[in-house]
Order: C-alpha cells, then sequence, then structure tokens
C-alpha cells in the first residue's frame, strides 16, 4: 500500500505562506527520495536517523507520512514532538498519541508501532541523550512554553514485515 503526503488545503495553519509552501515541498521530496532510495538519500538528517512515520488524521481519517528524526533505544524508537520548536505540537502527534497503530519505515524495513509519551522520568534519562544527537532540540525546547514530548514507539506483535 502507497500511502502519500498530503498537504493541508487550508491557509490556517502555522506552515501557511511561503515558508509553509517550501517546508511541505522539501518534507515531500524526502519522502520520494527516502521511499526510491530505501533511505540512503533523506536516512540521515543533523547526525540523526530519519524514519518514515505514516499515521492517520484524527479528523481527516486520510493517511499523512513525515519524516522523522529518531533515536534507537533497545526494540523501540525515540523522537521528539518539536515541530521545529514552534510552540504547537505536530501533527502527527496530535494523530499518534491516542495509541493508534503507526506505521514506520526504516531504510526497506517497514515496522508496525504504537506510541506513547515518555512519563516525566523517562522523558528527564531520554532528553539528555536525544539532545546530545542533535543540539537543536534544547534551542526548540527554550522557544516552547511546555515541555517538549519525547515519544516512544514500541514494536506491535507482529509488526516487522520486510518492504
Amino acid at each position: 500500500m502507497s500511502v502519500e503526503h498530503h498537504p493541508s488545503k487550508t491557509r490556517a495553519r502555522s506552515n501557511s505562506g511561503v515558508s509553509g509552501y517550501v517546508k511541505r515541498f522539501t518534507n515531500r521530496v524526502v519522502i520520494w527520495l527516502y521511499r526510491l532510495t530505501g533511505g540512503a538519500i533523506g536516512g540521515r538528517l543533523q547526525n540523526m536517523s530519519v524514519l518514515l512515520l505514516t499515521s492517520t488524521g484524527r479528523k481527516s481519517g486520510k493517511q499523512y507520512t513525515t519524516p522523522v528524526l529518531y533515536r534507537p533505544e533497545n526494540d523501540q524508537f525515540l523522537v521528539v514532538a518539536s515541530n521545529g520548536g514552534s510552540g504547537k505540537l505536530p501533527n502527527w502527534w496530535l494523530n499518534v498519541r491516542s495509541g493508534t497503530p503507526v506505521h514506520l519505515k526504516i531504510g526497506r524495513t517497514r515496522k508496525l508501532v504504537r506510541a506513547r509519551q515518555a512519563d516525566a522520568e523517562e522523558r528527564q534519562r531520554f532528553w539528555s541523550l536525544l539532545v546530545a544527537d542533535y543540539p537543536g532540540y534544547e534551542k526548540y525546547q527554550q522557544r516552547t512554553a511546555y515541555p517538549i514530548p519525547v515519544v516512544i514507539l514500541s514494536p506491535t506483535q507482529g509488526a516487522h514485515t520486510e518492504a
């Protein structure tokens, strides 16, 4: 099943205007190249690995794919719901925080996972590791009025499938 990124048609988003268009266009190109090359192009950014996270829109029911930086942690994956420090939660997090299944693509491997927010103790432990991998997260946190969520993606039973 092929899932395509569908940019919003509304102008009310924080990603409206020219900068929003550039961000959406860049994401679409990264997603296309990642899929085409199995992550050889688009699979690393800012010294971190990138996965493609596909979620179901909580309002639209449509499938959306977003490139996200991640850190492997045992059999789980840590991601940061920073939205670039914009002060707004990213749509992918709003879509998956209810526990609905999430599809990941890492290289050519697909995984089915569930997302949950790290509790306070986990966040404290993982935050320093994530900031060490990508110092920009600390700048994002300084610009944001709430603790940026650290999200733990855990494989579900029978979650490993090849491309």
